[in-house]
């Protein structure tokens, strides 16, 4: 059974609470405000300094530009459009974070997800998708590491053999030809 507050006691109550609120947060002002000098400083002073790494504790990465991303996207939209194919092109960063990714003129919709998870597979394990979906054999759970696509279609972007970016292309009747497509954007990179 719910016990209904008549409006009087609700006032009231709502006013207690206020009043304790209130307070407690004049007192901690109070409190603060009245506080010597030298317990503010110490206080200050307590609060933890920002740690200075040291070389030999960072490394440093090679990205790719948006610009070079876009050009490798555009070349890889032209190779296909040569071709009669309509396709989508996506350019991951080395940790899998998509650049960009374009969709070209009528290309499906599954072409969008599919071309962002075959760059980010190839960048993963920096090797054309193509290669890796041979690897199904042997160890098929692989497929199920999320985010990736084991078709052919993606290719690794590498820089001092390190990968460095991802290009990912799907929506081709074959992977091979995606593959085609992908390995034309990278090359528009040299």
């Amino acid at each position: 059974m719910k016990k209904t507050l008549s409006r009087r006691a609700r006032l009231a109550t709502g006013g207690a609470v206020l009043a304790a609120v209130a307070a407690g947060t004049f007192g901690t002002v109070a409190a603060n405000a009245s506080a010597p000098e030298a317990a503010q400083d110490s206080a200050v002073s307590a609060a933890p300094a920002a740690a200075a790494a040291g070389k030999r504790d960072t490394t440093t990465s090679t990205h790719l530009t948006v610009d070079a991303a876009t050009e490798a996207a555009r070349a890889a939209l032209k190779a296909a459009e040569k071709e009669g194919q309509r396709v989508t092109v996506a350019v991951v960063d080395r940790n899998g974070n998509t650049i960009l990714t374009m969709r070209g003129d009528g290309a499906g919709p599954q072409s969008y997800e599919s071309a962002e998870r075959k760059a980010y597979t190839a960048v993963s394990w920096n090797a054309p998708t193509s290669e890796l979906e041979g690897r199904l054999e042997n160890a098929p759970n692989l497929k199920d590491i999320p985010g990736t696509l084991f078709l052919g279609g993606g290719v690794p972007v590498t820089a001092g053999k390190a990968p460095i970016a991802g290009i990912g292309v799907a929506g081709a009747p074959s992977g091979t030809l995606d593959e085609k497509f992908a390995r034309a954007g990278a090359a528009a990179l040299n």
